[in-house]
């Protein structure tokens, strides 16, 4: 099965559509305490080792600025990608975002970490794969008969919406969490909407379709 027949099937767009708001919503929760002006945790790294991780973080916390601009950058990356209609942008500019912040947990002794941000870039590295068809004019300009792929599952309006209210809650609980209950709730309230989103949109997806059958 080649690639394009493969991003055909329902549950690879759905499985896209879903790692675009995991990956945007973990940009957007992260890049609050940034925009604040606060430090990854309560204590400062002034202290620490020249070499250490927490020494560097401190670093950028001090700069001030350039703390905020890196958290406005994540806040901005995450929320296009999960927007899903500008999500070939999102995931432009979060590429060389989570790059860097690979190259940084593997400079660092940062236990497992290494591992999840390599993850999350390889999740990049698969929207972008996902984009080539648009991508391909700008990186190959020679080429030439761009046609744009038409996913219909894919361009049902439920699933811009409800990216904002995943970008709108995970703001909210980076703002608003106190407990771990706290927390739970939020992450249930995420799973009973998704889910409502979900169905509500296959199942509209699926009338369409016998639709244009009959």
């Amino acid at each position: 099965m080649n690639l394009l027949k493969l991003k055909q099937l329902a549950v690879i767009q759905l499985f896209t559509i879903y790692l675009r708001y995991l990956l945007g919503g973990a940009f957007v929760f992260a890049s609050i305490v940034k925009i604040q002006g606060q430090r990854f945790t309560t204590d400062s790294g002034a202290n620490a080792p020249i070499h250490d991780a927490w020494h560097f973080f401190e670093t950028l916390y001090q700069s001030g600025l350039y703390w905020q601009f890196l958290g406005w950058g994540q806040l901005i990356a995450g929320f296009l990608l999960m927007t899903q209609v500008f999500s070939t942008l999102g995931a432009m500019m979060f590429f060389p975002i989570i790059v860097n912040i690979f190259v940084i947990t593997i400079s660092y002794y940062f236990a497992g970490t290494p591992v999840i941000t390599f993850l999350m870039l390889l999740a990049n590295v698969y929207l972008l794969v996902w984009d080539w068809n648009r991508l391909k004019v700008v990186v190959l300009p020679t080429l030439s008969g761009y046609v744009d792929e038409v996913y219909p599952l894919m361009r049902k309006p439920g699933w811009a919406y409800l990216g904002l209210f995943y970008a709108g809650l995970s703001i909210l609980a980076k703002l608003a969490i106190q407990s771990f209950t706290s927390l739970l709730l939020m992450l249930g309230v995420a799973l009973i909407v998704g889910l409502a989103v979900l169905i509500y949109t296959l199942k509209g997806h699926k009338k369409a379709i016998l639709f244009v059958e009959h």
